[in-house]
């Protein structure tokens, strides 16, 4: 499936007292890259969140490898593993400018009906955009 990539500037806000990337804010760095994959797609979430859908994490699997550092340019990959009625499977990792592999995870996302919060499809007309970027 087609790897999808942001690029992400580490501001001071981003880091601990000795300037190395809090490990929590790379899930956000995530987080921003799936965002950005799936408006892409022509799946906004304001939209979706108005039709009660939203996508939460269920599952992450993480391994820091290297630390980036204030004011690092960093790559952020997102590629769907596996896309299924329910659920997505996401091979995320984050790049320094060397491209080097700092952080690597295994994400699953799953759809729900917000208002419910149960599990629901996802609508026909974004899974077919997924689908199609395969």
């Amino acid at each position: 499936m087609k790897n999808f990539d942001i690029t992400v500037r580490v501001y001071f806000e981003d880091t601990d007292a000795g300037g190395i990337v809090y490990h929590a804010n790379y899930l956000r760095y995530f987080e921003r890259a799936r965002t950005d994959w799936l408006r892409a797609l022509g799946g906004e979430q304001k939209k979706l969140l108005e039709q009660s859908i939203a996508f939460v994490v269920k599952d992450i699997n993480i391994n820091y490898r290297k630390s980036a550092v204030l004011d690092d340019v960093l790559t952020v990959s997102c590629e769907p593993v596996t896309i299924k009625r329910v659920s997505l499977l996401f091979k995320q990792a984050v790049y320094n400018n060397k491209n080097e592999c700092l952080v690597e995870a295994l994400v699953k996302v799953g759809c729900i009906n917000a208002d419910l919060k149960t599990p629901c499809k996802i609508p026909d007309a974004i899974l077919r955009e997924m689908r199609s970027d395969q």
